[in-house]
C-alpha cells in the first residue's frame, strides 16, 4: 500500500502544488531568453550528470547509492528552487520556466540515465529496459497533476494566490513523509549506516551543483540575476521524484537513501547559498 498508493499520491500532490504556480506563458518564455534556458538545461542534463558520476566514483559509493545519486542528478528542479531564488533576488520567472521544461524533459532523460547507471554500476547482466507501462506511469504522475494545477490556476487565480504558501508547506510535509517512509522500510540501523556512507558524497554533489550552476551562466555572459536562478534550479532537485523512481519503479529500498539524504541536506545548503547570493552584490 505504501508503494502503490502513498508514494505516488505524495508525488502527485507535490506536482499539483508545482502546477498551481505555472501557466502556459512559463513554457513560452523560452523565446524571451533562449540563451539562459539553453545554458540552464544543458548544465542540468549534461554537466550535472557527469558531476554525479565523478562524485560517485570519487567517494566509492556502492551500486545502489551511486545509482540513487545519478537519479537525483537526472531529476528536474523542484518548488524549493523558486522559493530560494526569490530569497536570493534571482530571476524567479526563469526558475519557473526551467522547472516546467525540465519536468517534461525528465520523462525522456530519466530512463536513459537510470538504464545506463544500472548497467555501469551493477554490470550489464543487471540491465532491464524500463517497462513501457512504468515510464507511462511516471509520466502520468508528473504531467497530469501539473496540468490539473495549471487548470485550477487559470480558473481560480485568486484561490491560487491564497493557496501559494499552504501548498509549499504541504510539499515540504509530504517530502518529510516520504523520508519517514524510507526510514521505516530500510530500518533505523541500516538507514544510518547508509547515511554515513552517502552523506559526504551527497553534500559534495550538492555544493558542486550550486557552484557550477552559478559559474557556468556567468562564464557565458549571463547576468547575476539569471545566474542566481540557474544555480538554484540546478542545485535543488525534486527529491520526491527521485524517491518515487527508486522505490516504486526500480523497487530498491537502498537506492532511495541517496535521494532522501539529498532532500534533507538541500534545504540547508540552498538556504545558506541563497543568503550568500543575496548579500554578495
Amino acid at each position: 500500500m505504501i508503494i502503490d498508493v502513498f508514494v505516488p499520491l505524495a508525488l502527485g500532490m507535490i506536482m499539483f502544488a508545482l502546477g498551481l504556480g505555472l501557466s502556459t506563458a512559463d513554457f513560452a518564455r523560452v523565446v524571451t531568453y533562449p540563451k539562459a534556458v539553453l545554458v540552464g538545461l544543458g548544465t542540468q542534463m549534461l554537466l550535472l550528470t557527469a558531476v554525479a558520476y565523478v562524485v560517485a566514483r570519487a567517494f566509492q559509493l556502492s551500486p545502489p547509492l551511486a545509482t540513487g545519486l545519478m537519479i537525483i542528478a537526472a531529476s528536474p528542479g523542484g518548488a524549493a528552487a523558486c522559493l530560494y531564488s526569490h530569497l536570493a533576488r534571482g530571476d524567479v520567472a526563469l526558475n519557473i520556466t526551467l522547472t516546467a521544461l525540465n519536468s517534461v524533459l525528465a520523462l525522456a532523460w530519466l530512463p536513459v540515465v537510470v538504464t545506463w547507471s544500472i548497467a555501469h554500476f551493477y554490470g550489464a547482466q543487471h540491465v532491464v529496459p524500463p517497462p513501457f507501462h512504468e515510464v507511462v506511469r511516471v509520466g502520468m504522475i508528473i504531467v497530469l497533476p501539473v496540468l490539473a494545477g495549471m487548470t485550477v490556476r487559470r480558473l481560480a487565480p485568486e484561490f491560487c494566490r491564497r493557496a501559494e504558501v499552504p501548498t509549499r508547506i504541504m510539499a515540504v510535509l509530504v517530502l518529510v513523509g516520504l523520508v519517514a517512509t524510507v526510514f521505516a522500510r530500510v530500518g533505523a540501523v541500516t538507514f544510518m549506516d547508509y547515511v554515513v556512507q552517502a552523506g559526504p558524497a551527497v553534500l559534495a554533489f550538492n555544493v558542486a551543483s550550486l557552484g557550477l550552476g552559478y559559474m557556468m551562466p556567468r562564464l557565458v555572459g549571463l547576468s547575476r540575476y539569471q545566474s542566481k536562478a540557474i544555480a538554484l534550479e540546478i542545485g535543488l532537485h525534486n527529491a520526491a521524484l527521485a524517491i518515487f523512481v527508486a522505490l516504486t519503479v526500480l523497487q530498491n529500498n537502498e537506492m532511495t537513501v541517496t535521494p532522501v539524504v539529498y532532500g534533507v541536506l538541500m534545504f540547508a545548503t540552498g538556504g545558506l547559498f541563497s543568503l550568500w547570493l543575496a548579500h554578495s552584490e
